[in-house]
Formats: C-alpha cells, sequence, structure tokens
C-alpha cells in the first residue's frame, strides 16, 4: 500500500442563476496518477483553468518541480452542482499551494476566496462577486479573498471583511501573515455616462405625461400607441427619470443579477440608478428571459428595477413576447433545462410602443398623411400582440403627432423632478398600507389584497360594472383596472376610489376596443 494522499482544503463560490453557493475545493497530490485532473461537473471554463493555473503556481514559487511529476486531484463539492465561471480560479490555487504548507492549510480554511488567476499570477474580477460575498457569510465565513477591482462589490454585504488582494503571492503572503494585503481599494468610480434627459424636453403630449406618472406611482406596465414621430421612444426613455430612487434592498438585487450577467465594471459598487433595457425586435426567447446551460439572465432579470422598454411591439415575434406572461405576472422566471433550473427576478416596469397600424399613419391628424391599410390588415397586426398579453398591460395610451404650436413652444414642460415627488409620495402612502403584507405597490396586488384595498362606493361600482359590459372585457381587465384606480386615488391623496378615478381607468383600456378606437 502507497502513502496516503495529502489533501488540503480552501473555499469558493459557484453561481446558481444569480444565487451563489459556496463550493468546497479539495485538493489532493497522488503518486502513480501522470495527470491533473478537476473533478465534480466542472464546466469548460473550470476545466480549461487546469494548466492556467499550474504556470500561475509555478511563476510564484507554489509548484515546485518535484510536485509537477505527480497528479493533482481536484474536487468540488457539492458534486451535483454544476460549477462555471472564473471566480473557482483562485481558491483552487489556494488548495494546491497548501497541499505541502500546514501553515498555509489552516489560514486557507479561514476564508472564501473568489477571483480569476492569470498565468502571471495576477488577480481579476469575475462575474458573481455579490453573490459570491452572500455566499460566504450565509456559510459563516465572513472573510472574502477577492481582487482589488471585486471589492467595493464585495464590500456591499455586510458583516463580512473584504481583503483585496493583486495576485496569487499576495493572497499566500497575506494567508501566512507574512504581509498585508497589498493593493488599495481603487477609487470611486465614476457614475455611469447615462445621457441626461428629463421630462422636461417633451413638448405638449398632456393625456401621455400622465399616464407615465400614472405607470412610475403605481408600478403599472403601459403600451404608447401613435405615428411615427410622435414622441413615443422619447417618452419611454424618461419613465426612469420619474421612479422613486432604489432602495437598499433593491439596489443589491439589481446588483446581484447584473454581476451575475458580467456587467458590473471593476471598482463598481452597487448599481445606483434604475436599469433601462431596450432589447431590439430580433432578440430570442432565451435573450428576453434567460436560459443557456447553466441558466443566465435575461433581459427581463436585467431590467429588474428599472424600465424594459420593448419598441415596435409587433415587430416582436409571437412566440418570444408569449414568454414575458409569466414575468408579467408573478415578478420572476423560472427557466428550466436539462442542465438545471434557475429563478431570476423579474420585478420590472414594461413600457411598450406600437404604431396603430402597419404604414403607422392610421388615425393620424396630420394632412398629407392617409393610412392605406384595410381593416383585415389592421386587424391582422393588432393581432400579433395576444389577449393574455395586454390583460397584463394596465395602461393602452394613444400619443397623438406634436402639433406645430406645442413644438415651437419655448417654455418647459414640468420636470422629471417634479413628477417624481408626487410619483414617491404616492409610493410612500403605498407602503404604508401594505406594510407587512409583502406587496411592494400596487401593480402586485393579489386578488385577496385587491377585494379588501379597491372596495368601491355604490356609485363607482355601477360605473365599472357598465364599462364591463360595454367592452367585454376580461376578469383581469377588471382587476387591472381597480389597480390603477386605486393608484389614481394615491396620487390625488384620496382614500376611496371615486367615479374620477374609475373612469380614467378605464380610458385606458384602449386596445380592448374595436379597430375604430383611434379614428376620432
Amino acid at each position: 500500500m502507497g502513502p496516503r494522499p495529502r489533501i488540503a482544503r480552501a473555499y469558493g463560490a459557484a453561481l446558481h442563476g444569480i444565487d451563489g453557493i459556496r463550493v468546497e475545493v479539495q485538493a489532493a497530490q497522488v503518486t502513480g496518477i501522470p495527470r491533473s485532473a478537476i473533478l465534480g461537473q466542472a464546466e469548460v471554463e473550470v476545466r480549461e483553468a487546469r494548466d492556467r493555473l499550474k504556470v500561475a503556481l509555478q511563476s510564484h514559487g507554489l509548484w515546485q518541480s518535484q510536485e509537477v511529476e505527480q497528479g493533482i486531484i481536484i474536487n468540488l463539492a457539492p458534486a451535483g452542482l454544476r460549477k462555471t465561471g472564473t471566480g473557482l480560479d483562485l481558491p483552487i490555487c489556494l488548495a494546491v499551494a497548501a497541499i505541502s504548507r500546514p501553515e498555509l492549510a489552516r489560514a486557507v480554511e479561514q476564508v472564501l476566496a473568489y477571483g480569476e488567476v492569470g498565468l502571471d499570477g495576477r488577480l481579476r474580477s469575475s462575474r458573481g462577486t455579490l453573490s459570491a460575498a452572500l455566499a460566504a457569510r450565509k456559510s459563516g465565513l465572513l472573510r472574502i479573498l477577492v481582487p482589488p477591482g471585486a471589492a467595493r462589490e464585495a464590500a456591499q454585504v455586510d458583516g463580512i471583511e473584504v481583503v483585496a488582494v493583486d495576485s496569487l503571492g499576495a493572497a499566500v503572503g497575506y494567508l501566512r501573515g507574512a504581509e498585508n494585503a497589498q493593493s488599495p481599494w481603487p477609487p470611486e468610480a465614476p457614475p455611469p455616462s447615462r445621457e441626461m434627459i428629463d421630462l422636461s424636453e417633451v413638448r405638449g403630449q398632456i393625456a401621455a405625461r400622465r399616464a407615465l406618472e400614472v405607470a412610475a406611482a403605481g408600478g403599472h406596465n403601459l403600451i404608447l400607441i401613435g405615428p411615427p414621430g410622435s414622441g413615443k421612444t422619447l417618452l419611454s426613455r424618461r419613465i426612469a427619470t420619474i421612479l422613486p430612487p432604489l432602495t437598499r434592498p433593491e439596489a443589491l438585487e439589481t446588483t446581484r443579477v447584473h454581476s451575475a450577467a458580467g456587467l458590473i465594471s471593476a471598482g463598481t459598487g452597487l448599481i445606483s440608478e434604475r436599469p433601462f433595457r431596450a432589447p431590439h425586435h430580433s432578440i430570442s426567447a432565451p435573450g428576453l428571459i434567460g436560459g443557456g446551460a447553466p441558466p443566465r439572465p435575461g433581459e427581463v432579470s436585467l431590467a429588474t428595477g428599472g424600465v424594459l422598454f420593448l419598441d415596435e411591439l409587433p415587430e416582436f415575434s409571437r412566440a418570444v413576447l408569449e414568454t414575458l406572461r409569466q414575468p408579467l405576472e408573478s415578478g420572476e422566471v423560472r427557466v428550466v433545462r436539462a442542465s438545471g433550473s434557475a429563478c431570476f427576478p423579474a420585478r420590472f416596469l414594461l413600457a411598450a410602443a406600437m404604431n396603430p397600424c402597419p404604414c403607422g399613419w392610421y388615425g393620424a391628424q396630420s394632412p398629407g398623411r392617409e393610412c392605406r391599410c384595410s381593416r383585415a390588415q389592421i386587424e391582422r397586426y393588432r393581432s400579433k400582440i395576444s389577449g393574455p398579453l395586454l390583460d397584463r398591460i394596465d395602461l393602452h395610451v394613444i400619443v397623438r403627432s406634436v402639433s406645430v404650436a406645442d413644438l415651437a413652444c419655448e417654455k418647459p414642460g414640468e420636470s422629471s423632478s417634479a413628477v417624481r415627488a408626487r410619483v414617491i409620495a404616492a409610493r410612500e402612502r403605498q407602503r404604508q398600507r401594505y406594510r407587512g403584507e409583502g406587496v411592494p405597490w400596487n401593480a402586485y396586488l393579489g386578488p385577496r389584497a385587491l377585494r379588501k384595498i379597491c372596495r368601491l362606493p355604490p356609485k363607482a361600482r355601477a360605473q365599472l360594472d357598465q364599462a364591463m359590459r360595454k367592452l367585454n372585457l376580461t376578469a383581469r381587465a377588471h382587476d387591472r383596472i381597480l389597480k390603477v384606480a386605486r393608484t389614481l386615488a394615491d396620487l390625488a391623496g384620496k382614500q376611496e376610489i371615486g367615479l374620477s378615478e374609475i373612469a380614467e381607468a378605464v380610458s385606458y383600456r384602449v386596445l380592448d376596443r374595436p379597430v375604430s378606437w383611434v379614428g376620432g
């Protein structure tokens, strides 16, 4: 019987969706095995790291010449979890280096390490650092070793110590107590270079501006319908400017999704601005809702906490649009694949835009702009958006062409900050009302809470019943009207929903009417 293999352990993390799972890295040096191997459902990125990490270890004197002739077996536990990404590079290297160094082996087991290692041993940030830091705290490892570029991201997790090191040698030196962490954290990253836009730049469009305010106040999805050049895109891009600032829980969730997708720049902490995502209409279903092997977040998850804008909605594949039904209803996406499943957050405000007909000029009031589409063509164009999907969009808003007088007016419209103040006040009323009930805002009221919160006085009930019969609305549309009416009352500071709120909420169900809805 040969000598027993020497085994060392280190701890890292692997991403499962956007969740970080602690991974125990077990390294053993075995005689008689002329090769090295990485076991435990390691994906291509992890397996390909074997030779790269060997060079990095040798460049720092952590892999001796006599060890090269012996096999190193790496096991990543739990074995049932697929491991991908480059974040496991650093714990693998530390586990291998600790095999023949008892003093290092003890220290390595007290931290979670996460980062990519280059051939020269330099460390780089890996996607999912925030999730890895959360996994460290959950597993009781209250210290995390990361590259300097990921330090601010990891530091957003309370209760753990973040140690920034710029190389494999510096990490080993720190763990052996020979030196402190060498690399200072980078300075604060500059704010995102988003174009400075404001609602005051919109000329006219009083009704559309009102709809944007209602959507922002209650978290309601909306669709803007109007001819080319009427300002649908201009309006949609300004919704994020009137939304309340991100709360810390929202910022953590949004940052975690973007980090898991590899979209966090080095040196960045929490995302501070609400995201605005505008995918092209040629996007695939996995690109929109997430997918792949292993599953990664799609556009609906990247828009979490912000706005998902779908321009030219009927140009999207109907099969792609139908995948929106679940996230619009539940605020999350569950992606199931043969290789595994993952749940991603998808709590966003949907803003969509479309023309009234294929040529775009149906109902236009501009001279020389006449629609050439037949009624059948208009119906076919509208039918690209299914009834169940429209039921999940609370506000259907007609956007007329801007008049010459409005374009010539030099007086700016109401600013985003003024509108945002009213939105924040309405959201605060909702927060107080739903305290402890798990409802973030009116758009997410469940059936039981809806019946309790949105009770109507007799006259308002009679008005809604009449609209239901006249427009032949569905039960889901009925509930959407009540939610919008509740938001309108919140904006007005009212405790009870009245006739005016019901009337305005019903007026937003434009696409539930016959084709003549845009004509007059």
